[in-house]
């Protein structure tokens, strides 16, 4: 805990940039470094929250005050309060950043309600594919797009800009991916179930048994843990995660960025696993394929010609998510499939392979729809660096 003499050294130093400016104005670089440092707090915490959350919600009957949701409240504050302090003072942040980050703030914000009412009227939910949680995740999604574009514009160049940067797509990927840990925890659920044992608590089976209309059985366990169908797993890790990889390596700029901003990530995951399965909560699927996916774009970076590497890159990223998703299921034991019935200890969720033909073709429309916005960010660029040099003397 700070003691007085240093929160009143804070303030001090805070207190004179507290004045009413426009998104863009120039931002001293320690106050620059706070903000965007504040903003790491607060994904960090809201990671750490939602991660427990998911887990949470396999063992317990739902609760608003749940500890996981309230260090995922602190974020929350965190977040709103840098919302508020980039918009009064105009400081960290472009007008595009800043209105990314207001629109996700604000996005975040209504979903919440809603989503409370949505759990009053309908129960438990059973998916974390709901339309109110879907809104959790696109407010998230352009917060930190915004916080993105914040950093990127206005960090200097150097090794912390980059690592920041790719601090920042960790929790970009973090966000995207988070749906698709319904599955993972899902699926070992379901194989718990068939070695009779469970991992969650028989009020939690009842509840949802009861809002079903059904015993407390396989089929309940089977549409409790796993309710979408196995084709969305892969596709959307393909298709979101994986377009989130190509941004990263193309921003940041570095042979190796994407490979380490998936390990970032789904090393958090793997230190999380022991740390909840070893105080009693549901262990889950670790999703290593996007380690290997994450290799595949940096080695398609290697190509330079820019839609030439959209071409190839989709279909070989493609093919190595897809196979790393099998070489999981088979090296790691498979866990329980509700197709094939196999069992073992760690795994991924049920994967229909005859997805990834549409996996990659929607791969391939986002990647080229980014190689073009970049080309066109390089144009502009060059044409003002010309304009420029012409009117210097």
């Amino acid at each position: 805990m700070k003691s007085p003499a240093s929160l009143k050294r804070a303030a001090e130093w805070a207190l004179p940039y507290w004045t009413r400016g426009q998104a863009g104005r120039e931002t001293p670089q320690d106050l620059f470094r706070v903000l965007y440092f504040g903003w790491l707090v607060a994904f960090t915490l809201k990671l750490l929250g939602s991660a427990w959350d998911v887990s949470w919600h396999f063992k317990w009957l739902r609760d608003d005050l749940a500890p996981p949701h309230l260090l995922n409240s602190v974020g929350t504050a965190i977040v709103v309060a840098l919302t508020v302090i980039h918009g009064y003072t105009g400081y960290g942040v472009d007008k595009a950043a800043l209105r990314l980050i207001q629109w996700g703030t604000g996005i975040f914000l209504v979903a919440v309600p809603l989503d409370l009412i949505n759990h009053r009227v309908n129960g438990l939910d059973i998916t974390s594919w709901s339309p109110s949680h879907i809104m959790l995740y696109l407010g998230t999604f352009f917060m930190i797009a915004g916080v993105l574009r914040g950093w990127f514009m206005g960090a200097p160049p150097g090794r912390e800009r980059t690592v920041v940067l790719g601090a920042f797509f960790a929790f970009f990927l973090e966000n995207v991916h988070f749906p698709e840990q319904h599955q993972e925890y899902g699926i070992l659920s379901i194989g718990a179930w068939d070695n009779h044992a469970t991992y969650a608590e028989q009020i939690l089976l009842q509840f949802a048994a009861d809002q079903m209309g059904r015993p407390v059985d396989r089929a309940m366990m089977v549409a409790f843990s796993l309710p979408v169908p196995d084709f969305l797993y892969p596709v959307y890790a393909v298709v979101a995660g994986l377009s989130v990889l190509v941004v990263a390596r193309l921003l940041i700029g570095r042979f190796g960025a994407a490979t380490l901003v998936a390990g970032a990530y789904v090393g958090v995951r793997t230190l999380l696993w022991p740390l909840l399965t070893f105080t009693g909560f549901p262990p889950s699927a670790v999703p290593f394929f996007l380690v290997v996916a994450g290799l595949a774009v940096d080695l398609a970076f290697l190509v330079r010609m820019p839609y030439v590497r959209a071409v190839l890159g989709s279909v070989g990223v493609t093919a190595a998510a897809y196979g790393a998703l099998v070489a999981q299921s088979a090296i790691m034991g498979g866990v329980y499939s509700a197709i094939k019935g196999q069992k073992g200890l760690l795994g991924a969720p049920p994967l229909a392979t005859s997805s990834a033909v549409w996996a990659g073709l929607a791969l391939l429309a986002l990647w080229l729809t980014v190689e073009w916005l970049a080309a066109r960010r390089r144009g502009s660029q060059t044409i003002e660096a010309r304009v420029i040099a012409t009117a210097t003397p």
